[in-house]
């Protein structure tokens, strides 16, 4: 079965003439945002803080746990303020609190004291706070309202901008830890969002107005067409979108988070470790324009679930630690193509299953498991590698749980065919059926 094809008119065919500079703001605030910096470059901390502080490797880690945490918790928050607000509003404050809250990690004291390590912690935790409507959460909702026929490969581009800070973030991390230590190292990335993201979203990043908006978004009286938070609530599909984003993000980011500690107990230098992550960068890449290309064409399930079988053979690479380059690099292409995957997929899932009407809060909720297991996702790979000595464990966990993530969303069925209880939407503002 596949979806049928939105019905064409001359709007939907022009969506990338009317919205292409805001897709392009959206993507240079996605690259320079709270969702790809921090876990680009955290797993490159690990060895100068062991060596400065002689904390663990969970201990240092933990600072991914927390700022996953708010962040999950804040999500909501900062839907519903886009959606009552705006994303404009939201996305240029988030990401100038964001480039402060990065840089002040750099006035981490240098004695080697607890208070040392609760200040470091309270630092990620101002990070959550406000970098947030930094990442997708925000930019994803303008993008939706600008493109319906071409949603798929429009949001692939739109989050394009992970997989260039994969494939940019740990090679400048590294660079900058040797060149001027961690602490700057945190300072100049902090440049990214500052004079980078800002400037572009300042000048070009906007939500449509209501002549702008393709057709099959709206209602006969111009409103956006949608289910509210609470309908989506009562619908099973939620809790099946909501179980599958858990298991397949805590599988994930763990994995990513942790893979430069991966590849350096495999032997490798942190300078082939973030070579080889420039490679999880690329997978990134190729999984955001493909699988937005297919969404486009096929019904989500079909795409969904073999792309997110993926992963679960990057973790068989992985097992026992004896990888040679060759490997690693594919396992690495895998498990980026897999998150180009999953990201797409959340975006778009919230759109086609429930609507632009109310996209931010109910985005938000669905970013949120998200966001929490990616969380506690980082700290149980670390916590198992101090404990037994090895990854090996948790990966064969995660093997099996990329699977059956995939498998779940075979579950959700056809799009709706409509969001309305009446006939007042616009002939073309349905999600189209399963045929």
């Amino acid at each position: 079965m596949t979806p049928q094809a939105p019905p064409g008119n001359g709007q939907s065919d022009r969506e990338f003439a009317n919205g292409w500079k805001v897709l392009l703001a959206g993507m240079l605030g996605v690259t320079c945002g709270a969702s790809p910096i921090p876990f680009n470059l955290i797993g490159f901390t690990v060895a100068p803080l062991t060596a400065e502080f002689g904390w663990s490797r969970t201990e240092i880690i933990l600072p991914a746990t927390i700022y996953g945490l708010i962040a999950s918790l804040m999500a909501p928050v900062f839907g519903w303020l886009a959606d009552r607000h705006g994303v404009r509003k939201v996305a240029l404050w988030s990401v100038f609190a964001f480039a402060l809250a990065l840089a002040a990690v750099a006035l981490t004291p240098t004695a080697n004291k607890t208070s040392t390590l609760y200040f470091y912690y309270g630092l990620w935790t101002v990070i959550g706070l406000v970098g947030i409507g930094s990442t997708p959460v925000t930019w994803s909702r303008a993008v939706n309202l600008w493109f319906f026929r071409h949603r798929g490969l429009a949001l692939g581009i739109l989050l394009m901008g992970t997989s260039v800070a994969a494939l940019v973030i740990p090679k400048l991390a590294v660079w900058a830890i040797a060149e001027f230590g961690w602490r700057m190292m945190f300072a100049l990335m902090a440049l990214l969002p500052l004079l980078v993201a800002l400037p572009v979203a300042w000048l070009y990043f906007r939500e449509p107005r209501p002549e702008e908006r393709p057709p099959a978004l709206v209602l006969r009286d111009g409103r956006l067409a949608g289910m509210t938070l609470g309908e989506a609530l009562r619908g099973y599909r939620f809790y099946v979108m909501w179980i599958s984003i858990s298991i397949v993000a805590g599988c994930y980011s763990g994995a990513f988070i942790n893979m430069p500690a991966i590849l350096m107990d495999a032997g490798m230098s942190a300078q082939t470790a973030a070579s080889i992550m420039g490679v999880l960068g690329i997978g990134i890449f190729a999984g955001r324009v493909i699988t937005g290309l297919l969404l486009d064409r096929f019904w989500q399930g079909f795409v969904a679930f073999p792309l997110l079988c993926l992963p679960a053979m990057t973790c068989l690479i992985l097992l026992g630690g004896d990888v040679t380059f060759l490997l690693a690099a594919v396992a690495a292409f895998f498990l980026g193509f897999a998150a180009g995957a999953e990201a797409d997929l959340i975006a778009y899932l919230a759109g086609r299953y429930y609507g632009m009407a109310h996209y931010g809060k109910i985005y938000g909720m669905l970013y949120m498991p998200f966001g929490i297991a990616s969380a506690f996702s980082s700290i149980i790979y670390a916590y198992v590698r101090d404990a037994t000595g090895s990854y090996d464990a948790v990966l064969l966990v995660a093997m099996f749980g990329f699977v059956l993530g995939g498998a779940m969303l075979l579950l959700l069925g056809r799009y709706p065919v409509s969001f309305e209880k009446d006939d007042s939407v616009v002939p073309g503002a349905v999600a189209q059926p399963v045929s």
